[in-house]
């Protein structure tokens, strides 16, 4: 049993995912600093000093703090925001990898010779299809 929970803990998508964990739980740690200390001070700024973070309600003895809340969105759109970037630059460079064609430099004899018979094959094979 330990042998197989080896094997599963070492696999390389477990590692990365575990990894992608750590990490993104350090960048919610930034997001949450940005929008704390710097985009929510000065939206309270814009809309006349209000402090979104201490905005609440009572409810009887319940205290409903929309504040907080409205924070937490603030962060889950700055962090999905910043992935959607991310993922679109990543998006980009990839399709420009896929863009550029393989070629090879100098084919020797042969390949060349394989090309022309892979070529000759498709051929033969195009015209038997559609006759």
């Amino acid at each position: 049993m330990f042998q197989e929970f080896k094997k599963f803990a070492l696999k390389g998508n477990v590692v990365d995912l575990a990894i992608g964990v750590i990490i993104g739980g350090a960048f919610g740690k930034i997001v949450t600093s940005l929008v704390n200390d710097l985009i929510m001070p000065l939206i309270g700024l814009l809309v006349g000093g209000v402090d979104f973070s201490k905005l609440s309600f009572k409810v009887v003895d319940a205290e409903v703090k929309y504040g907080a809340f409205l924070q937490t969105v603030v962060d889950f759109l700055i962090i999905a925001f910043t992935i959607f970037m991310v993922i679109r630059m990543f998006n980009r460079f990839k399709k420009k990898q896929e863009e550029q064609p393989v070629t090879v430099a100098n084919p020797d004899k042969k390949e060349q010779l394989l090309t022309e018979i892979r070529d000759l094959l498709k051929q033969n094979a195009s015209s038997k299809q559609n006759p």
